[in-house]
């Protein structure tokens, strides 16, 4: 049954003429299917969210810390500090794509331009001279950070949209994120061999060490280049569904300020937004300790060895990031996304205990089983996750009367980021607080001991945090089919 707020903002079904209730809950009609080519569509916008959002912060301790040794503490605030810039650019794009009309439709016009500049000035985030001081290299990283996410909003805020609006399905759209995560999986491979791309003899100096910072520039160089070109079959790929069908028709704009405002009234949203902000911060804050634990515990400080071994755990990581894909949409079709998300936050658990054994200098090889687990577990959970913010969409679109796409994907990826950043911004001062010290040839035992305790313990924390909220959000398939019906009696199918 409907909350006593959903059914105060349903509209009275008429005696004829509204839309037939599925013959079972978990049958999708064929005109809900979405064609291949869309999912491919869709999907392929992870190459441009993987490499312009995450490849900079997967291989700026690497350069700048390991290579150039800019101290760990500058570095975290400097991709703290560019939250603020987030804030306003997400907002500013969410907002602006979904009162843009044209016959492109609301979001592609804005997919193809910012995919274009984000590939652009991947290469220049790494553009930077060699013998500068810690506060040059600081300003540069926070001048060019801070330049580059308006791109990356330009191209985010409408492709996140533009998920939340291909079907009007429950279990269609857990197909549709698994399809786009499955696709992830691919550039995501690219990030964990970016460490050893950059260590390879062809960039090495006079001296016969690798040139890292020569090797990043190359590496971003050839990314950026896939980037423009997947950018226009993005375009060339996708349509908006609910722009032909329902946006189009009217002329109603929506206010800036329901960007943040409005949107946090929607409480099942704030049930999303809690689970990802738990799982974020609590993630975010160790992501860099286990690069530092494959380096200095695992492989004794020798880089070149351990990039080897990020390659073959970003392997490990795409084979069980498809087996949780697969995992969590199972679950999800059997027993709704609420228990997904809960069964795959109890397996992330066992998993973040695992890697206290899983980092093991006698047996390396483990470390597969490391990447493996929390890849697992990360893909299911954003499977599920968006898929169930499609939900929460239609959900505020019973009482408000909008598609606001655009609004609810800049609050989430605002609040994304603050967890993000305050995970990101604590994760070099947690880095030194355990005393590790990049300019020591070894590291202490107790600065590798802290390393593994903090690498386990924080993120377990995090996710308990995560089950309990989750625990507590409530729209059941059920639900949404009574929404689902209610919208489509006041204003037609899509």
């Amino acid at each position: 049954m409907l909350a006593d707020a959903d059914r105060a903002a349903m509209p009275a079904r008429p005696r004829s003429g509204s839309a037939p209730a599925p013959a079972s809950l978990t049958a999708t009609a064929d005109a809900d299917r979405v064609p291949v080519s869309q999912k491919i569509g869709i999907g392929l916008g992870s190459f441009l969210d993987m490499w312009g959002h995450w490849l900079y912060q997967s291989m700026v301790f690497h350069v700048f810390n390991v290579f150039l040794g800019v101290a760990p503490g500058l570095i975290s605030t400097a991709l703290g500090l560019k939250i603020a810039v987030d804030a306003v650019s997400d907002a500013l794009f969410g907002w602006l794509s979904d009162n843009t009309r044209t016959r492109w439709g609301r979001r592609r016009p804005y997919i193809l331009v910012g995919g274009v500049l984000s590939g652009i000035g991947l290469p220049l985030m790494f553009a930077v001279g060699r013998g500068w001081s810690d506060t040059e290299y600081f300003v540069f990283m926070l001048v060019s950070t801070c330049l580059y996410v308006p791109v990356m909003s330009c191209f985010n805020m409408p492709w996140n949209s533009l998920g939340a609006e291909m079907t009007p399905d429950y279990h269609e759209r857990t197909r549709v994120m698994s399809v786009k995560n499955a696709i992830q999986k691919i550039p995501e491979l690219a990030m964990f061999v970016a460490a050893q791309f950059t260590t390879l003899a062809i960039f090495n100096d006079a001296s016969g060490k690798p040139d890292i910072l020569l090797g990043a520039q190359v590496y971003t160089s050839i990314l950026g280049g896939i980037m423009v070109v997947v950018s226009i079959f993005i375009f060339s790929l996708t349509r908006e569904r609910y722009y032909e069908a329902v946006v189009s028709r009217s002329t109603q704009r929506v206010p800036f300020k329901d960007t943040l405002y409005r949107t946090l009234k929607n409480r099942p949203f704030r049930q999303m937004l809690g689970t990802m902000l738990a799982y974020n911060m609590a993630t975010a804050m160790v992501g860099l300790l286990g690069y530092y634990a494959t380096v200095y515990y695992v492989c004794g400080g020798n880089v070149v060895e351990a990039t080897k071994w990020n390659s073959l755990m970003g392997v490990a990581g795409l084979v069980c990031g498809l087996l949780g894909i697969s995992f969590a949409g199972a679950v999800a079709r059997r027993h709704g996304k609420r228990h997904a998300l809960m069964t795959v936050l109890v397996l992330g658990i066992f998993a973040f205990i695992g890697d206290w054994f899983f980092y093991n200098p006698q047996l390396p090889w483990l470390q597969l089983l490391a990447s493996g687990g929390v890849a697992f577990i990360g893909a299911g959970f954003w499977t599920i996750y968006g898929s169930a913010m499609a939900d929460v969409i239609d959900h505020d679109e019973l009482s408000s009367g909008q598609r606001r796409e655009g609004s609810f994907a800049a609050c989430g990826s605002w609040i994304s980021k603050v967890g993000l950043a305050l995970g990101n911004s604590a994760s070099g001062w947690v880095l030194m607080f355990t005393g590790f010290d990049a300019k020591l040839p070894a590291q202490s035992d107790e600065a590798i001991f802290l390393i593994r305790v903090f690498l386990s313990g924080v993120p377990i924390c995090g996710l308990l945090i995560a089950l309990f909220i989750v625990s507590r959000y409530f729209l059941t398939e059920q639900r949404m089919h009574e929404i689902r019906a209610a919208l489509e009696a006041r204003r037609g199918t899509v």
